[in-house]
């Protein structure tokens, strides 16, 4: 990058961000494939065109906001932005300049969190060298996730708030739930072998012992299924879902389950536990950031396999506990996730100087 274009990180024009109450959140991830979009009914309607409400797109989705892949998009009076940090840092800073030189107040976020994604990514000394830059210049940095506020700070932030990603739970077109007798089985949450900190056969192997019916979504055509198969599972015990399906469809089929299941130990900002929300189910196990928050008496947090697999089993029969943690979850999600509680919290933090 250009000395002048690094100069004008450390000496941007006067800021003038949105007043609380007003906040319009411009997400920027610069040279990514979604595409613009603007959220100007928030979170909208299930079904509609374009990425759903949730993860990085949520914090535009509950301002009211909207999702850029180029600078040029964003309106002069979007004054706000967060952008997201991809694995091509050097256009994130060049970005960063820009747009502070267009006075504009800029938080930073990793787009992905995940802590075997951000070891991969910062393993190149080029590229963490340019994350340090960017960390030392934002205006603040965003975290999804509170594992990853050490790693800011300790990079050279200003300033780390922790804001986990929402969901709309508090918009009744989003409530996918089913009448609770009408619930069967367990929904595996995860999908990937190949990431060993999923634990995904772990948490298969778990669910066989445990003799649930288990419904688990194949996305690696016929290898998936060959170890899917593999498993041992008892006639009619496994059912697999192949292919990806669109989003409202997908939720659809987690809120047919009783609960959710993960050992999941990669520290993620938690959209298996926020589809789960959505669906009025309980999501056991995982050590994601909604799974801390909604879920903190049956999450993985702190817990063995062992005993995230005794309060699945306690949930799958007994109707009093399961009622009680899907209250409690719905309470703290409506508190802490919804999204106008997070809209109103996004404008406290971008107007703190």
């Amino acid at each position: 990058m250009r000395d002048e274009a690094l100069d004008s990180l450390n000496h941007p024009l006067p800021m003038r961000p949105d007043l609380p109450g007003q906040l319009r959140l411009a997400v920027l991830n610069p040279g990514g494939s979604d595409p613009f979009q603007a959220f100007p009914g928030r979170a909208g309607a299930p079904g509609g065109a374009g990425h759903p409400p949730v993860n990085y797109h949520a914090y535009a989705a509950c301002t009211g906001g909207s999702f850029h892949r180029e600078i040029k998009t964003i309106p002069a009076e979007q004054t706000a932005v967060l952008l997201l940090l991809r694995r091509d840092l050097k256009l994130c800073l060049k970005s960063l300049a820009s747009l502070k030189a267009q006075g504009k107040t800029v938080a930073v976020s990793l787009k992905e969190s995940g802590s075997h994604q951000v070891a991969e990514l910062l393993a190149d000394a080029s590229r963490l060298a340019l994350f340090r830059q960017i960390c030392e210049h934002a205006s603040f940095c965003l975290s999804s996730t509170p594992d990853l506020i050490p790693l800011y700070a300790g990079a050279g932030a200003r300033r780390v708030e922790f804001l986990p990603t929402p969901y709309p739970i508090d918009d009744p077109r989003w409530d996918f739930s089913r009448p609770v007798a009408t619930r069967r089985g367990v929904f595996l949450g995860t999908r990937e072998f190949d990431v060993p900190s999923r634990n995904h056969l772990a948490a298969l192997f778990a669910l066989r012992q445990m003799g649930a019916h288990v419904t688990v979504v194949n996305l690696d055509g016929r290898r998936g299924r060959r170890q899917l198969e593999t498993l041992g599972f008892p006639l009619g015990r496994l059912r697999i879902v192949e292919g990806r399906i669109d989003y409202p469809g997908y939720l659809k089929l987690v809120a047919e389950h009783r609960l959710v299941f993960q050992l999941d130990r990669s520290a993620v900002p938690g959209q298996v536990a926020g589809d789960a929300l959505l669906c009025r189910v309980p999501c056991v196990g995982g050590d994601g950031a909604i799974e801390r928050t909604a879920f903190s008496a049956q999450c993985g947090w702190g817990r063995t396999p062992a005993e995230v697999s005794e309060i699945a089993s306690l949930l799958l029969r007994d109707d009093d506990a399961y009622a009680g943690a899907v209250e409690q979850s719905q309470r703290v999600a409506l508190e802490e996730l919804s999204f106008a509680e997070t809209s109103r919290r996004l404008a406290e933090r971008f107007a703190t100087r």
